[in-house]
């Protein structure tokens, strides 16, 4: 049921053709390239709107395009080195994820490796969410969950920590590459792989002190992913995606004091237990308060549906019954006070937590060298200003992604959520 899963919109772009004026490109060879670019490109592009496809496919088409881009980035004259002369010499056009049909547009190859990369990562979200819908994930099925989810985030720590700075131009504000928002996407991805493992957890009835501290780390990726996109809400461009990680934050924060309760009744401290059950109550409710706001606020985005999904739905009654226990077992046994107050968690967790997974860039492809960078005479491009088509800027049309057939049954286990 991926309906679990709040999805900004894939970006779009304008065509590319690598079509060099004024003859730049100056033999057969040098005119190849442009034109693998331009089919690579294509291919690419048209894979990405498809969360049905095969990671190895998509691995497979990046690194085909972005080793033939490496040509248009970085020069390949062993005297030089540096930035290729070919760098500023196309512009390149990309939507953003929560500004809607207005493209930002630069002339750097640099921008463009960064916004396929960003795609790229945004596929690889969607691709789990697509097989976290399946009716009984298998635990390879999981497995690739938890891997496409770290992929994402370690494609958006590399862009925001190694690419960003590399661009002559600053990210605008609201932009994908405003660092809040890239902060936003990487914290996302890690909670959600996060989650993969607390369905494990429940599922094989793991230490009830195990599951309350990976729910309490996952609680606090969210608020951070949150919290980095605060600053963006006067814009009202990320509200709706920040009710989605708000209300993810609180519902596993009902999780963390919900298990916590049952370790502390474990430990026959059943006082503190009722307070801590009774506050994951209270964070339930807030939870599903927010669930509400989000369906009714407008934005960027899928609207899903958390609060139709088994393991949303299964924790209220769990909560329940496990308060209704400690109440018997505290007015017969241990008639401890409740504390006014719960006690804030400090809980780490030892085992489960995840980290993004590390991103590397392809070499270049075999066919740049340097006799075929130097048949790229760029004093043979038209300056701007001189070129005969004036530029047109208006908006591109955005992506129609493929849908993906899901399940309306709920999945057969006890944690409600195999991989979510």
């Amino acid at each position: 049921m991926a309906h679990w899963f709040h999805r900004n919109p894939i970006k779009a772009t304008a065509p590319v053709t690598f079509e060099l004026r004024g003859g730049t490109a100056t033999n057969g060879q040098a005119q190849k390239i442009c034109s693998e670019l331009r089919q690579a490109r294509n291919h690419l592009l048209e894979l990405l709107i498809d969360p049905n496809n095969e990671p190895e496919t998509i691995v497979t088409a990046l690194n085909t395009y972005l080793s033939l881009l490496h040509g248009f980035i970085t020069s390949l004259d062993p005297e030089k080195g540096g930035d290729s002369l070919l760098r500023h010499a196309l512009r390149f056009r990309w939507t953003n994820t929560l500004l809607g049909n207005t493209p930002t547009e630069q002339y750097d190859a640099a921008f463009e490796r960064i916004s396929i990369l960003f795609n790229v990562a945004l596929w690889y979200t969607k691709h789990a969410s697509k097989n976290a819908g399946l009716e009984q994930p298998s635990m390879e099925e999981a497995k690739e969950i938890h891997k496409c989810l770290r992929t994402a985030a370690g494609i958006f720590t590399a862009i925001k920590n190694n690419m960003v700075a590399q661009l002559i131009e600053n990210p605008e504000k609201c932009t994908d590459l405003d660092p809040r928002v890239l902060d936003a996407y990487i914290q996302q991805c890690t909670a959600e792989a996060q989650e993969v493992t607390i369905g494990r957890a429940i599922e094989l009835k793991h230490n009830s002190s195990l599951v309350s501290a990976l729910a309490h780390e996952t609680a606090q990726l969210y608020t951070t992913a949150d919290c980095s996109l605060k600053a963006l809400a006067v814009d009202k461009v990320a509200v709706k995606w920040q009710k989605y990680l708000q209300f993810k934050a609180e519902i596993y924060r009902a999780y963390a004091y919900n298990y916590h309760g049952e370790t502390l009744l474990a430990q026959d401290k059943c006082g503190e237990a009722i307070k801590c059950l009774e506050t994951s109550q209270s964070h339930y409710a807030q939870a599903a308060q927010l669930a509400k706001d989000y369906a009714a606020t407008k934005g960027a985005g899928s609207t899903v549906k958390p609060t139709e999904h088994l393991f949303f739905r299964k924790l209220g009654p769990i909560v329940q019954r496990t308060l209704d226990k400690c109440v018997r077992e505290n007015g017969f046994i241990y008639h401890q006070k409740v504390p006014p107050v719960v006690a804030d968690l400090e809980l780490k967790a030892t085992y489960g937590l995840v980290a993004p997974e590390e991103f590397t860039l392809p070499s270049v492809n075999p066919q740049w060298t340097a006799d075929v960078y130097k048949a790229f005479d760029i004093t043979k491009m038209p300056k701007r200003d001189e070129q005969s088509k004036p530029e047109k800027k208006e908006d591109i049309s955005p992506v129609k992604e493929k849908d993906v057939a899901q399940s309306n049954k709920d999945p057969t286990t006890l944690s409600g959520c195999v991989v979510s």
